[in-house]
């Protein structure tokens, strides 16, 4: 099912122009199950025969952001990626792999209940939460990556 028309609504709702070149960036993260980087819709936006430039992708995609529609996720990577709140369970979290930026998404009620117990104890409301584990995947791991230690080292030298 397409979501393009909760979008459309948005946009006239805030006296924004409803064009095809939005439309198709909207198309493209709608139907993704994963988080998409903007050269991602891009190449996706050309593999459809659409020619749409990236100061475009990046307009919308900060349309549907405020639409309410999309999440934007910095996993450290130095770019943002973007996926729709659609289907989606509400509460999820991300293991990040440091190597190879693979973003895995992890469903865990566990999660869930830990919020709750922890906002409840603090008296704290929470309207939302954002789990990010970062790390070595098992496939770098069997490729022989290590993490290493990024610690502070001491400058006073010990004999």
């Amino acid at each position: 099912m397409s979501y393009v028309h909760l979008f459309r609504r948005y946009l006239r709702e805030q006296g924004l122009p409803v064009t095809q070149q939005r439309e198709a960036v909207a198309e493209v993260v709608f139907q993704s199950e994963g988080h998409l980087s903007v050269e991602e819709i891009e190449a996706r936006l050309r593999a459809g025969g659409e020619r749409t430039g990236k100061a475009t992708v990046y307009r919308t995609l900060e349309m549907l952001v405020k639409s309410g529609l999309v999440a934007e996720r910095d996993f450290g990577e130095g770019f943002k990626r973007y996926e729709h709140l659609f289907g989606q369970r509400p509460a999820h979290g991300h293991l990040i792999c440091d190597e190879c930026g693979s973003v895995t998404e992890i469903h865990e009620a566990e999660f869930k209940r830990l919020q709750d117990r922890v906002a409840t104890e603090q008296g704290f409301a929470p309207s939302r939460y954002r789990l990010e584990i970062f790390g070595l995947c098992q496939s770098c791991r069997a490729a022989g990556h290590a993490l290493e230690w990024k610690g502070l080292s001491c400058p006073i030298e010990t004999v």
